[in-house]
């Protein structure tokens, strides 16, 4: 059985070996390849695999209809093409963040860091969002002995300031679009806005650096306006996490996952993002008990898939 996580940039495939875990593990650019089903075959031809008969295929997109697209990539294909193509049996697509929702449960210690304060809940909701081409936004639900997570596009939420500076970044994004989800500026295609809003906000000269490059050059610590920048990005975040925490009611911790956030290292942990999460007036006790958690497995969308194949009632 193959499992694959596709992204706007990188689609990583892998197969299942026989106690369902994955294996040989690939990542491929999605730009390289015209659809899916040519990059599986690519997968397939590298790893020299036999043809799966079975496949679960998490997608950075609305997965409910019969056709797919990509929210932040070029490929659009039908359900039937995918199963007619590869000659499976069985196609399961889900969501990339209810597959990064479902390997939560799953993860060991050491494939977590916890931020802040906090302990767990146990059997309690638990949130799951993060920042990687686009942001994603998922959560789950403990039901009769079993995890369930939640599928909706959270990320496309309108984004609030916490403070005047915010809203003055704000300001000059509701200047060039009508709706600014958070989204729009707390994700990896997002990035290079932000950095020419703050440059524009703090008066400051705005290079023309790239997502990688911004936050190479922010850990680095010799850029003032990259470290800027991020630091205002994860304010940001922790804004709409202590969101998300509160809707679920999500005891059992916030779970970040995505590309870029890992990459911070050390800088996220001094951000002002937990003082962010917990900055909800008379619900700042009740958020402060909350643990948040960054997930440092490089692959945690595809050990979810896994678990989403075995648990599917087509899944013989």
């Amino acid at each position: 059985m193959l499992v694959a996580d596709v992204g706007g940039t990188r689609a990583r495939f892998a197969l299942l070996d026989e106690s369902g875990s994955p294996v040989q593990v690939r990542i491929l650019a999605v730009a390289d390849f015209a659809s899916p089903v040519e990059a599986i075959r690519a997968y397939l031809s590298d790893v020299g695999g036999p043809a799966p008969a079975a496949a679960a295929i998490a997608l950075a997109a609305p997965v409910h209809d019969e056709v797919i697209r990509l929210t932040n990539g070029a490929w659009t294909f039908a359900r039937a093409e995918i199963t007619a193509q590869l000659g499976l049996q069985r196609l399961l697509l889900l969501n990339d963040f209810t597959a990064l929702a479902l390997a939560v449960p799953h993860l060991g210690d050491d494939e977590l860091q916890q931020v802040g304060t906090g302990v767990p809940v146990a059997s309690a909701p638990k949130a799951v969002l993060g920042p990687g081409t686009g942001l994603g936004v998922s959560g789950l639900l403990f039901d009769r002995g079993r995890w369930l997570a939640l599928s909706g596009e959270g990320g496309h939420c309108s984004l609030a300031p916490a403070e005047e500076r915010e809203a003055a970044i704000l300001a000059h994004a509701w200047r060039d679009f009508g709706h600014v989800s958070a989204e729009r500026l707390l994700s990896g295609s997002g990035l290079p806005l932000l950095h020419r809003l703050v440059a524009e906000v703090d008066g400051r000269h705005c290079a023309d650096w790239t997502t990688a490059e911004i936050v190479a050059r922010a850990v680095a610590g010799g850029d003032v306006q990259c470290r800027a920048v991020i630091d205002t990005f994860c304010a940001m975040l922790g804004t709409v996490a202590g969101n998300l925490a509160l809707t679920l009611g999500a005891r059992g911790g916030v779970y970040i996952g995505g590309g870029i956030i890992p990459r911070l290292g050390e800088l996220f942990e001094r951000s002002a993002f937990r003082a962010r999460f917990e900055a909800k007036g008379r619900f700042a006790p009740y958020l402060a008990a909350i643990p948040t958690y960054v997930m440092l497995s490089p692959t945690p969308a595809l050990l979810g898939a896994a678990h989403a194949l075995a648990e599917s009632e087509d899944c013989p």
